[in-house]
Order: structure tokens, then sequence, then C-alpha cells
């Protein structure tokens, strides 16, 4: 039920609108209240149904240190496993290349 209350309090808000401004004018014929006495109610019943869907939304997870980067899934530096060029071999970025890679200088060595 956890995850569908969200969707049950969207579903019945539009409702329960309805039969409060319906049992306020009910009051207004038929009692010695009037409208313009009881409106207020509407703002009363909006309120607890915006506490109700905000008590059912998800968490939004821990929050961060202030100044700390979020986490944005990259792989760890030296955890590619290989080039994002067409057959390259396996690099680390920010690596010299080795001799023989096709990225090296021509002498072999750096």
């Amino acid at each position: 039920m956890k995850g569908n209350s969200h969707s049950t309090i969207r579903a019945i808000r539009g409702p329960i609108t309805l039969i409060t401004i319906g049992v306020l004018f009910a009051l207004n014929n038929f009692t010695r209240y009037s409208f313009d006495q009881t409106w207020p109610v509407i703002l009363i019943v909006f309120g607890l149904l915006s506490l109700l869907r905000r008590g059912t939304q998800p968490a939004a997870g821990p929050a961060s240190a202030p100044g700390t980067p979020p986490p944005y899934g990259y792989p760890a530096p030296g955890g590619y496993s290989r080039s994002p060029y067409a057959g390259g071999p396996a690099t680390t970025p920010g690596a010299p290349p080795k001799s023989g890679d096709p990225g090296a200088p021509p002498g072999g060595s750096v």
C-alpha cells in the first residue's frame, strides 16, 4: 500500500473537495451557518490533503555535505576496461600511453 498511497491521495482529492463544498452549501441552506462563515473549512481540507500527499511521497535520500559534488555514477579512475574508440587498447584516463599503443609517440618512450 505504501507505493500506491500517493496515487490514492491524488485520486480522492477532487471528490473530497466536492463533498466539502457540498456540505458547506448544505450548511448554508439548512442551518444558521452561512457560507461566508464556513469557507475556511475548504482551506483546511486542502491543507490536510497536501499534508497527506507529502507524507506519502518517498524520501529524497541522504543529503550530501555542503561543497561535495553529487554522485554521478561514473566509473572510478582506472576502472575502464576498453578505450571508447573502436579496436583501441585498454587505457586509463590520464595515464601516459605505452609504447606500441596507437596513441604512443613514435620513439617508443615518453
